[in-house]
């Protein structure tokens, strides 16, 4: 707890006041464009890997980078999703997994939750991925995938968590009128680099192929 402690005092002496007209301008209003659903793993810092400053993205953390399918029960995913894009008017959302997650180490073998009910019963959200990677695989239900299929796995299971987005009604409105667009990424915690894929899409690309046009602008500027 110490290098917590640290930081703080760190904070109010340095940081804060060297940035205290931004922190004075989100006092009292956010205008976030960005709603971003990334794992809760302590590795991932969603304003370090973009570069993004406080007020720029919204952010949604759980295990497993988890989007449940819309339903009639309220959770705390719908309600920030439903904030997020009526209220703060997003225009993109990222999904954010990333390697090593343990999530899905946990959903490839979920035999291994039995003291665990509440983390077993989240990750049943992740159930269609696993199916998809047995069924590819020839692997009968029910039988555990190991560890040859963790990176598949992980990134059908964003693929997967961005269709469950899509079911929710304020998403779909948006997404049926062009307002909103959502992004899947896998962020690589060894190497630092991120494979991206679009909302309509099956397979992921490299960064900045997906990008290629953004940072074509970005660089004429």
């Amino acid at each position: 707890m110490d290098h917590i402690v640290q930081g703080v005092l760190k904070f109010r002496s340095d940081i804060y006041p060297s940035r205290k007209d931004l922190f004075r301008s989100l006092a009292d209003s956010q205008n976030p464009d960005v709603l971003f659903v990334t794992c809760s793993d302590s590795r991932i810092d969603p304003n370090l890997v973009t570069g993004s400053h406080p007020g720029d993205l919204f952010i949604c953390r759980n295990a497993g980078n988890i989007i449940p399918p819309h339903s009639n029960d309220t959770g705390g995913m719908t309600a920030s999703i439903e904030y997020a894009v009526a209220v703060l008017k997003v225009r993109h959302i990222i999904i954010c997994g990333h390697t090593d997650c343990g999530a899905i180490k946990g959903a490839l073998d979920m035999s291994a939750l039995d003291g665990l009910p509440h983390v077993r019963e989240w990750l049943g959200h992740c159930r269609s991925a696993m199916e998809i990677v047995r069924e590819r695989h020839d692997i009968a239900t029910g039988v555990c995938l190991d560890h040859q299929h963790m990176d598949e796995a992980i990134e059908e299971n964003v693929l997967q968590q961005v269709q469950h987005l899509r079911t929710h009604p304020v998403v779909a409105a948006k997404l049926a009128t062009r307002k909103i667009q959502i992004h899947g990424w896998i962020y690589d915690i060894e190497s630092g680099e991120i494979r991206c894929c679009g909302q309509d899409s099956l397979e992921f690309q490299q960064f900045d192929d997906f990008y290629a046009e953004v940072i074509q602008r970005i660089n004429k500027d």
